[in-house]
């Protein structure tokens, strides 16, 4: 695919995905949610890639939806056709978050400036998040006539609790990172000029002393716990992995790297050497 939109780049196992439209603050389109789709599968399918990043170009993150078509904006339909049926809609900020959620690796973002409706959802379904202090953002949808998107309504809650979600949405209120450093947000709010060399930082990390496979698992098992029904069923998914692991060779090279005091040299592929009773869970049909 020509990327058009975004930028994506890759350096030293991090991938970085830059929203690149800096004259509209990076304002999301159908042509970027495709563009983010097709990226984030080519770092899930990529064993040189360890980590993602995703930033803005020039001063925002994103700006949210490009409102320029009107009233109308929200108003899908398929070109030259009915309008879909309600249960037939897939928001295009949630199908962003889904390609995030089934990227293997991890996925920081480096939210640098203004991060504003869909700007600031998609961020909800990456591992981490690092912001600009003064950049603003906003759940600003009740305040626009229409509702959280993008997996929202199921992220929030977990990252800040209920009733701070709901003062957030139900407010639509912008507001400063740094007003919410402390809220469950952001892994770290800095001043601007840090942001992304944090988030970098963050990936490189990960890339030069973890194991591929490692990670990829834990993953797995963060996301999916976060919808166990009891501690017992995530006692009984993490015992599955973890005796899994325990006998794979990344291991014992693990052990054996930190006996002898030298970086490790994993081998596991997570495209090629996943156990086979990964995916554990069930996808819901759609």
């Amino acid at each position: 695919m020509e990327l058009t939109q975004i930028k994506y780049e890759i350096n030293d196992r991090v991938a970085l995905i830059t929203l690149y439209r800096p004259d509209k603050m990076n304002a999301f389109t159908h042509v970027m949610r495709e563009e983010l789709k097709h990226a984030f599968g080519l770092a899930d399918q990529d064993d040189g890639v360890r980590a993602v990043v995703v930033t803005g170009a020039g001063q925002a993150f994103c700006a949210g939806a490009d409102l320029s078509g009107g009233g109308a904006t929200f108003a899908y339909s398929p070109q030259g056709g009915r309008p879909e049926r309600l249960g037939e809609h897939r928001d295009g900020g949630g199908q962003v978050v889904m390609a995030i959620q089934r990227c293997r690796k991890p996925v920081i973002g480096a939210i640098n400036g203004a991060a504003v409706g869909v700007g600031v959802t998609m961020t909800l379904g990456m591992d981490m998040r690092v912001a600009a202090e003064d950049a603003k953002l906003g759940f600003v949808f009740c305040r626009r006539g229409v509702v959280p998107e993008a997996c929202s309504s199921w992220f929030l809650p977990r990252l800040v609790g209920m009733a701070k979600a709901a003062e957030l949405i139900y407010t639509g209120r912008v507001f400063r990172a740094r007003d919410e450093a402390n809220s469950g947000l952001f892994n770290y709010v800095l001043p601007k000029a840090e942001v992304l060399p944090k988030a970098l930082g963050l990936a490189q990390e990960i890339a030069d002393n973890t194991s591929a496979m490692s990670v990829t698992l834990s993953k797995a098992l963060l996301q999916r716990g976060l919808a166990d029904p009891d501690p017992q069923t995530a006692h009984l998914n993490d015992s599955r992995v973890f005796i899994w692991a325990g006998r794979a060779p990344d291991a014992a090279e693990g052990i054996k790297s930190f006996l002898e005091k030298r970086p490790p040299k994993f081998t596991l592929s997570p495209t090629q050497d996943l156990p086979d009773f990964y995916p554990w869970w069930i996808e819901p049909k759609v």
